[in-house]
């Protein structure tokens, strides 16, 4: 199963948009114009550029709340999310007076019956096509999906969210949407716990969204497909989203400012550059999952070789020569351009390793890990923390730290913690530790409050840096997955299950095998994980990792957002707030 972006999540929408939009454009040979709403925008921007529409006879993109100048010698193409603020936003471009000449509309999802009468009453002779078209979720990256809605973290988990239901109904219909994308049909699993719901309601939503979205679309034909998909909460794996990462995408993104994915930095004239972190940047895409001490060692050579195969070799400076140089300057120019950012991102990442990073990490694996680089047991992990609370470290890594200790002991007593807050000098805040009850982590030790810690996969004979001992709970589960070796008492099927998944016929993730005849059913098969309340990129990078190794089955991973261990501290603090604007898909296109 190819895994490049070239068959990654983002070619996917391209193609599906190009099949159902662009295919429909084609049929008149007229330049149109493209009308979308915010969410809409970001998905187009996400999977293609200004140029591929162009070529497609598009030539002038909108934003369908802003005024626009009528153009009514032209037809628009509207494709936009099923929200009561969109359709009023479209017929008012058809009333009083139409702007265009004709309407081609084409919603990311189911649109409710009484919009669609709505629109119907209003537009109808305008209107030349109207077509719901399933893909309301965002291709993040090859193998990594999101539901653009960071709010979703306070409707689920905040005890005062009134939204909860509704944010949960919204998760379900873009789950679904997303597998009619891939063209899947999964067995849907869930992750249980005996203190919270969320993934178990999640999994039954999507199951009866999914029969239902293909007894609609395929008449009831649809069969189960060769895919799983698993829904977990935030609260399984608490520890992977606080620990400082040291592979080169989860430390810039932890450590360096980076906004909407884009890195700013001063070039050596110290004028001010930007660069955009996503996958037209091959560079970026080869050393995104590799270890800073990799990257930094890499990059210099790059940027040597560059600059070697720009010399002459003969040293004569011909004029054939110069031409063939001067072929080649663009190329070297992008080529450099790209050497040059990594080049800075790695020494920004570098210099924060050196600062203090380096010190904390030792600190931080200890604790996550439970022994030492020996793999001497932790026998008393307030040894090990208090160092950290001495040190005159920023407060976000001092409460990273004590989190890390509370985690390690399933948590501490009221008396120990009360103690540690005061050291971290953190009394009126300490909802930054106290709130992470409400995903269901033990913070405060009780006989109610039943939690078992998930036994681990035996990986002393991997190489590891001494400073990344730890992985996350998620390859675990990917890996027992893919062979066959997830618990049903603990991965209950919420749905019955294909049968390439439910056999025996176990295979190890990092063993050579003879493909059996369930492993070849399973061969292109999809794995599919989605987690409630945002992923962390070492996260991310397991999937790529679980996919490389298998090579059978292709993992994705999505959630409501992408999270930093800042953002997850900011997000988990802000639980004890009243009720917040709240972004599901309705107010997100107000956004």
């Amino acid at each position: 199963m190819a895994t490049g972006s070239d068959h990654g999540l983002k070619r996917i929408v391209w193609k599906r948009i190009k099949e159902t939009i662009i295919a429909d454009c084609r049929k008149s040979e007229v330049w149109k114009i493209l009308i979308l709403d915010p969410f809409t925008a970001k998905i187009l921007s996400s999977c293609c550029k200004m140029s591929d529409l162009m070529s497609e006879k598009i030539t002038i993109v909108e934003d369908l709340y802003k005024s626009r100048e009528p153009v009514p010698e032209m037809k628009a193409i509207y494709f936009m999310s099923p929200t009561a603020k969109c359709v009023e936003a479209f017929i008012s471009d058809f009333k009083p007076k139409p702007k265009y000449k004709a309407a081609y509309v084409y919603f990311t999802d189911y649109c409710p019956d009484d919009l669609f009468m709505k629109m119907k009453l209003n537009c109808a002779k305008y209107i030349r096509v109207c077509k719901e078209i399933n893909m309301s979720f965002m291709p993040q990256e090859a193998q990594v999906f999101t539901c653009d809605n960071p709010g979703a973290f306070q409707s689920i988990y905040s005890p005062k969210s009134q939204d909860k239901k509704k944010t949960l109904e919204t998760l379900a219909d873009q789950l679904v949407t997303l597998c009619a994308t891939l063209d899947e049909y999964p067995g849907v699993r869930y992750k249980k716990d005996s203190n919270m719901e969320n993934a178990k309601t999640l999994a039954e939503l999507v199951d009866n969204k999914l029969s239902r979205h293909y007894e609609l679309d395929d008449g009831g034909g649809k069969k189960k497909t060769q895919a799983q998909l698993l829904i977990v909460e935030r609260g399984f794996d608490p520890v992977s989203p606080i620990l400082h990462e040291l592979t080169y995408q989860a430390m810039s993104y932890d450590l360096i400012d980076i906004q909407n994915d884009t890195y700013k930095y001063k070039s050596k004239d110290g004028s001010e550059k930007q660069a955009l972190l996503n996958e037209d940047d091959m560079l970026w895409v080869k050393l995104r999952h590799k270890h800073l001490a990799e990257v930094s060692e890499q990059i210099p050579k790059m940027v040597k070789e560059i600059s070697a195969s720009k010399k002459q070799p003969d040293g004569k400076i011909t004029i054939s020569n110069l031409a063939q140089l001067m072929k080649k300057m663009p190329s070297f120019r992008k080529q450099l351009t790209e050497k040059t950012v990594h080049l800075q991102l790695a020494e920004d990442c570098m210099r924060h390793f050196s600062n203090n990073v380096e010190k904390l990490c030792k600190a931080e694996q200890d604790l996550a890990v439970g022994s030492d680089v020996d793999g001497v047991k932790v026998k008393d992990p307030m040894r090990t923390l208090l160092p950290v609370l001495l040190h005159p470290y920023s407060k976000h890594d001092k409460i990273r730290a004590v989190l890390l200790y509370i985690f390690s002991l399933n948590g501490t007593t009221d008396e120990n913690l009360n103690k540690l807050i005061q050291h971290v000098k953190i009394e009126e805040e300490r909802e930054f530790i106290l709130n992470w009850k409400e995903l269901g982590v033990p913070i405060i030790t009780s006989p109610s409050f039943f939690s078992r810690k998930p036994s681990r996969r035996d990986r002393s004979q991997e190489q590891t840096y001494n400073l990344s001992r730890w992985t996350p709970y998620i390859k675990d589960v990917m890996e027992d997955a893919v062979e066959n070796k997830l618990d049903t008492k603990e991965w209950p099927h919420q749905s019955e299950c294909p049968a390439a998944w439910n056999g025996s016929g176990a295979v190890s993730a990092r063993q050579k095998h003879k493909a059996s005849a369930q492993d070849e059913r399973r061969t292109g098969s999809r794995l599919i994980i989605f987690v409630i309340g945002g992923i962390s990129y070492s996260e991310m990078r397991s999937a790529y990792e679980v996919t490389h190794a298998v090579k059978s089955c292709q993992v994705i991973i999505g959630s409501s957002h992408i999270l930093t261990p800042t953002s997850l501290l900011d997000d988990i603090k802000a639980l004890s707030n009243g009720p917040m604007e709240t972004f599901t898909i309705e107010e997100r296109s107000n956004a």
